[in-house]
């Protein structure tokens, strides 16, 4: 076995089929990748496996199958009332439903949907309630609001918020309610016509 020069790196003293290595440092950027591996590792099991802060599998397989289905359900033109319960029970598009409302909606009905029945004046009436003026059921109430009640002041909200848009707010109204759950409908009271 040769000694290298003094100016090269020392060699290990081993020998295999005549090779030798350098006994060498590992270099930095290598051991700032492990490290910088290993304290990720900690934090990683520390958020979901100790302090259990984020989603775990289940949870997040079943986040992954609402956004599914709301593409699925949003990509669909039906608006039947089976299609609307199920739009309702889908959290995904119950939020984008309450975007919905809290943008076009609270003005008249408020933001608890509560409307004449709080003791705020409300113009709109109580969405969450099971008494209905116009029809109760989900396709009852997605042709309302593309429609509109012109006498009542509900203006028509077909042509400005499209039909993803209404079943996203209809979903939301759902959402207070139950699927069969029984429908009182109360007929509106005549308007008054304004006094000469």
């Amino acid at each position: 076995m040769t000694r290298p020069p003094e100016d090269e790196d020392p060699i290990r003293p081993h020998s295999f089929d005549g090779i030798q290595e350098y006994d060498k440092r590992l270099p930095n950027w290598w051991l700032f990748t492990l490290y910088i591996t290993i304290v990720f590792w900690t934090c990683y099991w520390s958020y979901y496996q100790w302090f259990h802060a984020g989603p775990d599998g289940p949870q997040r397989v079943e986040q992954q199958m609402a956004a599914i289905e709301a593409v699925k359900l949003a990509a669909s033109p039906a608006t039947d009332d089976a299609s609307l319960w199920k739009m309702s029970r889908n959290p995904t598009f119950v939020e984008a439903g309450k975007a919905v409302v809290a943008t076009n909606c609270v003005v008249c009905h408020l933001a608890s949907l509560k409307g004449k029945d709080e003791a705020i004046t409300a113009i709109g009436p109580n969405l969450v309630d099971t008494t209905w003026i116009h029809g109760g059921k989900p396709s009852e109430i997605y042709d309302l609001i593309t429609k509109g009640v012109l006498v009542k002041g509900m203006p028509t909200w077909g042509p400005v918020l499209g039909q993803k848009r209404i079943s996203e707010a209809v979903a939301y109204i759902l959402s207070f309610h139950q699927e069969g759950e029984p429908i009182e409908i109360v007929p509106a009271a005549p308007a008054t016509p304004p006094a000469p």
